[in-house]
């Protein structure tokens, strides 16, 4: 397969993208760069192998076995004991972990429309959700896969235009590859990571990979797509520190990304705030789409439940994640103790399954020849020991509140 070829090809990685590209990543990017400039831009770049590592596990273990993550889970448990408690896990930390999330967001979403347009996020919060619904009521995953390269493409316009238009200092940025930790940015760098390699993007990247491609002889052009479009979406992330290491004196502290979207438009006019809640709006917008559809994909698989698009149980599960979001986002309810929820049930499920995937693309009897190889292995074993960590600081944050 040529390149062009396999740009063409390109479509379930921008779902992930498109995932970890959300309200949370563009918040905790924003006051990492007005708080620590370019010091913790290798938290980035870790963060982008780690997902590349272990996307292109999931999409692996998709393409060759035609299951979901869920189905793999419930066929290396024999026991009914082990079993029930995996489906459980699965079920609340992936289900309702995303619906959690979903609140999130729809409103960043809407607060970037409310900065475009005037009127309040209560009123685009709903209008958001019930679009997202329609597109994922049509059933139709090549429709949905366009709508999301399009929101993808519109994000990196955004963002990166505007860490073009104040002209970082590239010296600085290259230094900020070099890993430093500040005092106090642990949490930050936890933070960052953790919403960058998320667990529902296994399960949804597991199942989205056999919508578009047949097999074994489309591993190529699958991993042209997982590494190419992670890599954009580090990009994307790390144009958003840059604008705020740029418009910020290193140790600003900023409470929103509202706050770091005002302060745009004295520095360069409209058309910066313009473009940055723009951006917000394609964050939120294909979050608040990816979420339901991974939450349903894993609730789905897990359950040993069809994951067919137009059935009724899958469409029932990602109607009701989506439904919290835009029941909360209409009441202007606070979604900080329920996206709190979120984050520590995927920091600590994400080392669950980042285990589970190494262990299972060591199964000859399930992969054959596609197996891990010894480099994937280490690399993998090495991202599962930060995840490790990660849930670790997750959980003594969670503690100490």
């Amino acid at each position: 397969m040529g390149v062009v070829d396999r740009l063409k090809a390109i479509g379930p990685g921008a779902l992930v993208a498109a995932a970890f590209i959300g309200p949370g990543t563009v918040t905790t990017a924003s006051v990492i760069g007005a708080e620590y400039a370019y010091l913790l831009v290798w938290t980035i770049a870790f963060s982008i192998l780690a997902t590349i590592v272990l996307q292109e596990m999931s999409a692996r273990l998709g393409l060759i076995t035609k299951e979901g993550l869920g189905e793999a889970f419930r066929g290396e448990f024999s026991n009914p004991i082990a079993r029930g408690v995996t489906v459980a896990l699965v079920v609340s930390a992936i289900g309702i972990g995303t619906a959690a999330f979903q609140t999130g967001n729809i409103v960043g979403g809407a607060a970037g429309l409310a900065t475009i347009t005037g009127v309040s996020e209560n009123v685009w919060g709903p209008v958001i959700g019930l679009v997202a619904a329609g597109l994922l009521w049509s059933g139709s995953y090549k429709l949905i896969e366009r709508v999301f390269i399009g929101l993808v493409v519109v994000m990196g316009l955004a963002f990166v235009l505007n860490a073009i238009i104040v002209r970082p200092d590239i010296g600085a940025l290259g230094g900020g590859l070099v890993p430093t930790v500040p005092e106090g940015s642990t949490y930050l760098i936890a933070g960052l990571v953790g919403t960058t390699v998320v667990g529902y993007n296994l399960f949804l990247h597991a199942s989205t990979v056999q919508e578009r491609w047949d097999g074994a002889d489309d591993l190529a052009a699958c991993r042209t797509d997982t590494i190419g479009m992670i890599i954009v979406g580090g990009l994307i992330t790390t144009s958003i520190v840059v604008t705020a290491a740029a418009v910020f004196p290193e140790g600003t502290q900023i409470g929103d990304v509202g706050a770091m979207a005002d302060q745009l438009e004295p520095v360069f006019g409209g058309y910066a705030l313009t473009f940055f809640a723009i951006g917000l709006f394609a964050a939120g917008f294909t979050s608040a789409m990816s979420a339901p559809l991974a939450g349903a994909y894993a609730t789905a698989g897990a359950l040993g439940w069809e994951r067919d698009l137009k059935s009724t149980r899958f469409r029932a599960i990602w109607m009701t994640i989506l439904g919290t979001g835009i029941v909360f986002s209409a009441l202007d309810y606070n979604p900080v103790e329920v996206i709190v929820f979120a984050q520590v049930a995927n920091g600590l499920l994400l080392p669950i399954l980042a285990v589970f995937l190494i262990y299972a693309m060591n199964n000859d009897e399930l992969l054959g020849e596609h197996t891990n190889t010894t480099l994937q292995n280490v690399l993998g074993g090495l991202v599962t020991l930060v995840v490790v960590g990660i849930g670790l600081q997750t959980l003594y944050d969670v503690l100490i509140l």
